[in-house]
């Protein structure tokens, strides 16, 4: 009989600190035996955004008691591992280096093989822990730091469809907050604020939603909004502007994904193609809604992770150890952190002034 695989995944990417057990189950899915975060949003909260170094040396001192935690909650030793991963990129260097670290040290120490993994890759694979679901599949990537339109035909494999030419999703939420006086992070009280306002009461730019392909762009959403707040009068004024903001991106992402299901054409056995949503910004239940109604008009059926697996975390890290040791991609403890680090390294850079659609 196979072996099931137990991981240990470490996560330090920005600022969380997350270790996490995750083993095999015998349907090919995985079994979370352990999942501790440690956030630092007071950390941060006064500078209205994350500080590096300030995120570093949290990690540094919490990264040891985090790890221990993950082990004894999984009821299991150090020994029992078959392997350990650790986010080697993208992210901060000085935070990711912390976890890289850990990481490196407990594999030599135990002489188990080590996983460097890709942030991103976490995502990506992470509705695949409690659901099996085969490639190729449609994924969009929506976090605080990126928001890409991907396919997945396995694991290592993707092929950009689309990006983001400036701000990230996840960054536009909490960019309008902090313009609304939200503390940080300010995001996901966007969404309850816009339950309380009218969507139709303020009119907002929707940028290259008419060319471009499924690439995206905030940063012209973001000045609109901006320069909208200064008009603002009262409290309700800001609840109809969160709600307007929520409107517009709901529209720009149904319109932008169906372009990205229109390239994404696979014909298997005529079974419906699998759209995968993942990251921070995938807990937005408006966003759900939309994504879910639009997957089923274009027969797509449409799978979340679970909303604790959508923002950072260390299972994901784990469970992308575990599907990158079955393919045997594994890494020496030489391997170094990348601030930078594409699923798609043949696709274009697409940032920056001049850009033309």
């Amino acid at each position: 009989m196979k072996k099931k695989l137990t991981f240990l995944g470490i996560e330090t990417s920005c600022d969380e600190t997350a270790a996490s057990i995750v083993t095999e189950k015998s349907d090919g899915t995985g079994e979370i035996l352990s999942n501790v975060v440690s956030s630092q949003v007071e950390e941060h909260k006064e500078f209205g955004g994350i500080v590096p170094e300030l995120a570093a040396r949290a990690h540094v001192e919490k990264i040891e008691f985090i790890i221990k935690k993950a082990i004894t909650e999984s009821n299991l030793n150090f020994n029992d591992l078959d392997g350990i991963a650790a986010t080697a990129g993208p992210g901060l260097i000085v935070c990711l280096t912390v976890g890289l670290n850990a990481g490196k040290a407990i594999a030599g120490c135990l002489d188990k093989p080590f996983i460097a993994v890709n942030h991103l890759e976490g995502h990506a694979l992470s509705p695949r822990i409690n659901k099996k679901i085969e490639f190729p599949y449609l994924l969009l990537l929506i976090s605080g730091g990126h928001t890409q339109f991907l396919e997945v035909h396995g694991i290592n494999k993707y092929k950009r469809l689309g990006t983001t030419i400036d701000d990230a999703l996840g960054e536009a939420f909490d960019k309008t907050a902090k313009i609304l006086g939200i503390e940080f992070p300010g995001g996901p009280i966007i969404e309850k604020w816009a339950k309380k306002g009218d969507g139709n009461y303020f009119t907002l730019p929707k940028p290259i939603l008419k060319k471009g392909g499924c690439n995206l762009s905030f940063a012209g959403l973001k000045t609109a909004v901006l320069r909208t707040s200064k008009n603002l009068k009262n409290k309700k004024d800001k609840y109809h502007l969160a709600a307007s903001f929520q409107k517009t991106i709901n529209h720009i992402l149904y319109e932008k994904t169906k372009i990205a299901m229109k390239e994404f054409v696979v014909k298997k056995n005529n079974k419906k193609n699998t759209f995968v949503i993942a990251g921070g910004v995938a807990s937005n239940l408006e966003i759900r809604k939309i994504l879910t109604k639009l997957a089923e008009e274009k027969n797509f059926i449409s799978i979340f992770p679970p909303l604790n697996l959508c923002s950072d975390n260390a299972a994901m890290i784990a469970w992308a150890g575990i599907e990158r040791y079955k393919v045997n991609l594994i890494d020496n403890l030489e391997f170094s952190s990348r601030a930078r680090w594409p699923l798609d390294s043949s696709a274009p850079l697409l940032k920056g002034p001049g850009l033309k659609f």
